[in-house]
């Protein structure tokens, strides 16, 4: 089950467990959940979405998968298709270090999107990619298995669940 835009704040959050991590300011918020939470998968990745397509096309169960996509705006490792998967497939969001493009249709698109920026080009499908393994950007490190929230104020991250 997903968290719904009320259930996070993550201000609140970062007071009520001061325990979390809590992922320096880059992100734009892109999607239609402006808040969004749930256990992280992660993929790690430069230029090449095949392993984030991948994923977007199985059951997420309400989580939430975090991309490193090396920072690159090169290219957008994400786009309406494959969010509208994603969202179809119950994943809650997607946290994406890099691009991401056709930003008009995610934005009403259920889903959380936080992206570094948009780049109207798509990336080569190479198949080349990590799922599961740690990435670290933003001066935190995410490990699949741990809990991420991100809302309009932040992202932060946690190895216990926190809603």
């Amino acid at each position: 089950m997903s968290l719904s835009n009320v259930d996070i704040v993550t201000p609140d959050l970062c007071d009520d467990f001061p325990e979390v991590q809590v992922v320096e300011p880059m992100f734009a918020n892109y999607g239609a959940r402006g808040a969004f939470g749930g256990e992280i998968v992660t993929v790690k990745c430069f230029e090449d979405n095949s392993v984030v397509k991948q994923q977007v096309g199985l059951p997420g169960h309400g989580r939430v998968i975090v991309v490193d996509g090396g920072g690159s705006r090169r290219n957008a490792l994400l786009g309406d298709m494959l969010a509208e998967k994603a969202a179809s497939n119950g994943w809650t969001g997607l946290i994406i270090y890099g691009c991401i493009r056709d930003v008009d249709v995610i934005r009403k698109t259920d889903l959380g999107v936080q992206a570094l920026g948009t780049h109207p080009r798509k990336t080569e499908k190479r198949g080349l990619g990590d799922l599961n393994v740690p990435v670290t950007f933003g001066g935190v490190t995410f490990e699949p298995g741990q809990y991420v929230y991100a809302d309009n104020n932040g992202v932060i991250v946690s190895r216990e669940k926190l809603l």
